[in-house]
């Protein structure tokens, strides 16, 4: 991923297709595998609060709460977002971020101390991959790597939920 590769890899949620944040090619090339326009925008991981606020400037107080009492995971998207690649950031200025928990992905993000791309293992419009074994051989062909974590797992994911909180504090729900 330093060097502008992108990834297959088990996140909290379901597979994804992962690369630098901060990297404008390597963006556009997972939008391309998707086959997905560039204009409805990606998640990010990050392994930490600290990490999201390199990133994200004034994370409104709900949003710490939601995501302290969440039971599972949620992705907030936040306005004033800096420091990743303009092809990720939506037309309004905003970014998808959601801090994981899972160890894997937690320890991906940890020691790349960047935000890792995380959007469906899938093209677009196709079930996005719950399993490994869910990903299309076209995918598995295209991406640079394919981590070994969590293979062998056969059950049941779900995307996580959604929502998105302005500045002052309002939020929507996006995806439950």
């Amino acid at each position: 991923m330093r060097r502008g590769g992108v990834i297959l890899y088990p996140t909290d949620t379901i597979w994804g297709i992962g690369c630098d944040a901060t990297n404008a090619e390597a963006v556009h090339r997972v939008y391309q595998l998707k086959q997905r326009e560039d204009s409805k925008a990606l998640i990010c991981l990050v392994d930490s609060e600290s990490r999201l606020q390199r990133y994200v400037r004034n994370v409104p107080d709900v949003a710490w709460d939601l995501m302290e009492l969440a039971t599972t995971p949620v992705t907030v998207i936040f306005d004033n977002v800096s420091g990743v690649a303009e092809n990720l950031v939506a037309d309004d200025g905003s970014i998808a971020m959601r801090i994981t928990r899972e160890p894997f992905s937690k320890e991906l993000c940890y020691r790349f101390q960047k935000p890792i791309v995380s959007t469906s293992a899938n093209i677009s419009g196709e079930p996005a991959a719950q399993n490994f074994r869910d990903i299309s051989p076209t995918l598995l062909e295209a991406v640079d790597y394919v981590c070994w974590s969590r293979r062998q797992e056969h059950k049941p994911h779900k995307a996580s939920s959604i929502i998105k909180i302005n500045a002052n504090g309002e939020f929507k729900i996006i995806r439950q």
